[in-house]
């Protein structure tokens, strides 16, 4: 199996019985629709466990779904049956909304085989595949935790890195949202963006059947906006989700020096002591 971080969907037909796969359904209600709840006790994949990113993360933290301690992580993978040396490949019920996101956070807390199902479960059902509604129990099984520091960045990174110009801060946000146009959709935000920041809306990455566009269509997204795809980037949205989907592309076009930053504009845009832009730069 190739080591690049999407597989399809007929790929993991393929694999489904794997004794070292585990299928992970990440779940997250989309920001603009909080309450709407999650596919999985109706319809998975089978043999696929439950991710919830607002379960699984800091409960502590004042800001969404932010990283948790490592232990805690450790703890949580270990009740999913989530354990070390394991093939894990992710998907969500959007096609790609949080799995992105829970693959970030399973390399970063140090999975080594961690991918994300390229089109998610909307391809699985419109190619009329297997489902599943038993919730899965796995075997308890263990997970070390690894935390990769250089893959997050925080407010203080942030800073530096537009002070400077030591790396490329890239938006997932909406165009709108980013140039101050439309509101946030959490309360108390104010809108634009980090002056000096880069913006390619998520969206831009998919292509019209709900995958991942090839390399060519993502290379000429990142440098449509602006984008050096050989410098480091970090990446921001929202709260941290989004993000990790351009991650995601950016690691299938060969960028190395890769983070994200978890506050994202949640933290961001509900301090009165950085300076936010509404207009491009």
């Amino acid at each position: 199996m190739t080591e690049h971080p999407l597989v399809s969907t007929q790929w993991l037909a393929d694999n489904l019985a794997s004794p070292d796969l585990v299928v992970v359904n990440a779940w997250m209600p989309p920001v603009t629709h909080p309450d709407a709840p999650p596919v999985y006790p109706n319809a998975h994949i089978p043999g696929s466990v439950f991710f919830d990113v607002n379960e699984i993360c800091d409960t502590n933290s004042d800001l969404p779904h932010m990283l948790p301690a490592p232990h805690v992580f450790s703890s949580a993978m270990r009740k999913l049956g989530i354990g070390d040396g394991q093939t894990l490949v992710v998907y969500d019920d959007f096609g790609f909304y949080s799995a992105p996101r829970v693959w970030w956070t399973l390399r970063t807390m140090g999975a080594e085989r961690v991918f994300v199902l390229d089109g998610g479960f909307p391809k699985w059902r419109a190619e009329g595949r297997a489902e599943e509604d038993k919730e899965q129990r796995r075997v308890q099984s263990h997970f070390t935790s690894r935390l990769n520091h250089g893959a997050v960045a925080d407010l203080a990174d942030i800073k530096a890195a537009l002070a400077t110009g030591s790396r490329q801060v890239l938006d997932a946000r909406s165009f709108d949202r980013f140039n101050g146009k439309a509101p946030e959709p959490r309360v108390g935000l104010r809108s634009g963006h980090m002056p000096g920041a880069y913006n390619l809306p998520f969206t831009q990455l998919i292509g019209e059947n709900g995958t991942f566009k090839d390399q060519p269509g993502l290379e000429a997204a990142f440098k449509n906006a602006g984008i050096d795809l050989e410098k480091p980037v970090t990446t921001t949205c929202g709260s941290g989700v989004t993000a990790a989907i351009l991650t995601l592309a950016l690691s299938i076009l060969g960028t190395r020096d890769l983070a994200l930053y978890d506050g994202s504009w949640a933290e961001w845009g509900s301090r009165e002591d950085v300076d936010v832009a509404t207009k491009p730069d």
